[in-house]
């Protein structure tokens, strides 16, 4: 079935629905918001906010709940630090959990999916070892900047929903410090991590393996239906990862810190460091400074999903057989070859003719992007909206080729929309990541930001068809 980006979202009520406590105390420790010195409200997600029955909160009582983290009615009361383990840059970490955030609330949303309200830098937790618990608002906002670019290019993602500026100076070694604070609120589908299994399997507790295993596969897989409910979730997984780093790479994008805690079970990329966009096809861009050896690069995040997964199969083998684990792992590649096709060709706007017939079409974008001659973001511009004339760029072989591939192609996206009718595409690169955050940081000036995720969003319109 080809790819589908998320449904658009769509005003509901308030529904409380705590699920968590039914895993018991060893999921997570309760704990409280540190008590900061302002709460200046600098983000809310008015796109997302309605989907859960929050968007008639006014600022005050906004500022209350994700700002000094009163309570929501009927929810979590104190908020969960929930506990992990993982591997980080594939050395395995026993010592990790949530240090600077917390489970917040639990709710349902327009189409009745459990979603989880979680926080980064809230403050220090049973986890934080050495750290100050915090966020710097440099981070809350290119946080904003990557979850809803990713959003935009069709990529299933946390959503900011919320971004208080909290009146502290942070020091940091890796940004001009001392350095303004923030702190944030996530919505996903799932706070639930690889790690969080990995901690489990480490401990050889089997009744929280198995507790985990059918709270996933209720609330996120429509429950079990078969005897072998750790390899159906495995299963599962293994798709939702497939998409995700095929949407990574369709978007161009390197999350930098692919670790078994920074990712989740339904599929979601979250947590967002040393994020980048890479200009033009280059497969070994990375975003993290301190990945010397390319472990996250652009081209490598396809083995890092599927090393990750192995990770995962590993830790269900508690409560399971090897080989139907195994059989799943095998197959990943291929899995993820189909969803990268159906990807490209999503955000190229053209009918998916099944993995064998886009395969061609694919590898022929691939040889002529990896020329540099015109970025990421301007071909798909480009090529989405037409067959393109007059750029010097797709004269040469490679785009000849491609042009071959890509005639008779049915057109599945409208192209009235006014994105297409300019000729410079939505893109985000460091170099404007950066003059946004100069204007907050030198100004306070917020209107870049505010203009740039009002273009985002038009961009998301235009790529879903609307």
């Amino acid at each position: 079935m080809p790819y589908k980006p998320q449904t658009e979202p769509a005003k509901s009520p308030y529904r409380a629905d705590v699920k968590i406590s039914d895993l018991g105390e060893k999921i997570g420790d309760p704990v409280r918001a540190a008590a900061f010195p302002q709460h200046i409200l600098r983000f809310r997600n008015d796109r997302w906010s309605p989907t859960i029955g929050l968007s008639e909160l006014s600022d005050d009582d906004w500022l209350n709940h994700f700002g000094r983290f009163a309570p929501l009615p009927d929810n979590l009361d104190p908020p969960l630090a929930l506990r992990y383990h993982g591997h980080q840059f594939r050395n395995y970490n026993p010592e990790i959990g949530d240090g600077r955030g917390f489970l917040f609330a639990q709710l349902r949303d327009h189409e009745n999916r459990l979603m989880d309200l979680a926080t980064k830098g809230s403050g220090t937790t049973p986890w934080s070892r050495s750290g100050d618990g915090k966020l710097t608002l440099k981070g809350g906002v290119r946080e904003i900047l990557a979850t809803e670019m990713l959003e935009a290019l069709g990529v299933e993602t946390s959503k900011t929903f919320s971004l208080v500026e909290t009146g502290e100076e942070l020091q940091r070694g890796d940004e001009p410090s001392p350095t303004r604070s923030a702190v944030m609120t996530r919505l996903s589908h799932s706070h639930i991590r690889f790690g969080t299994f990995q901690r489990i399997a480490a401990e050889q507790n089997i009744e929280l393996m198995h507790a985990l295993v059918d709270y996933c596969l209720t609330h996120f897989y429509g429950g079990a239906k078969t005897d072998e409910p750790a390899v159906e979730l495995f299963q599962h997984v293994a798709d939702k990862a497939a998409q995700l780093t095929a949407s990574y790479m369709t978007a161009g994008f390197v999350h930098g810190v692919l670790n078994t805690d920074n990712i989740n079970i339904t599929g979601e990329s979250f947590d967002y460091g040393p994020w980048r966009f890479t200009p033009y096809w280059e497969p070994g861009f990375t975003a993290a400074y301190f990945d010397q050896e390319g472990l996250y690069c652009f081209a490598r995040q396809p083995e890092a999903l599927h090393w990750n997964l192995a990770q995962l199969a590993s830790a269900l083998r508690l409560i399971c057989e090897s080989d139907p684990l195994v059989a799943t792992l095998e197959s990943f590649p291929k899995s993820y070859g189909k969803a990268f096709t159906e990807h490209f060709c999503w955000r190229l706007g053209v009918e998916s003719e099944g993995f064998d017939k886009d395969k061609p079409l694919v590898v022929a974008a691939e040889q002529a992007l990896s020329l540099k001659s015109v970025t990421i973001d301007q071909f798909f511009f480009d090529w989405g909206k037409s067959t393109p004339t007059g750029n010097q760029a797709y004269e040469a072989d490679e785009f000849a080729e491609f042009a071959k591939q890509m005639s008779g192609r049915k057109r599945v996206r409208p192209t009235h929309h006014d994105y297409w009718q300019t000729d410079v595409p939505c893109s985000m690169h460091i170099e404007e990541v950066e003059t946004i955050w100069d204007a907050i940081a030198q100004n306070d000036d917020w209107q870049p930001l505010t203009r740039k995720v009002d273009a985002i969003r038009n961009m998301g319109q235009a790529l879903r068809g609307l």
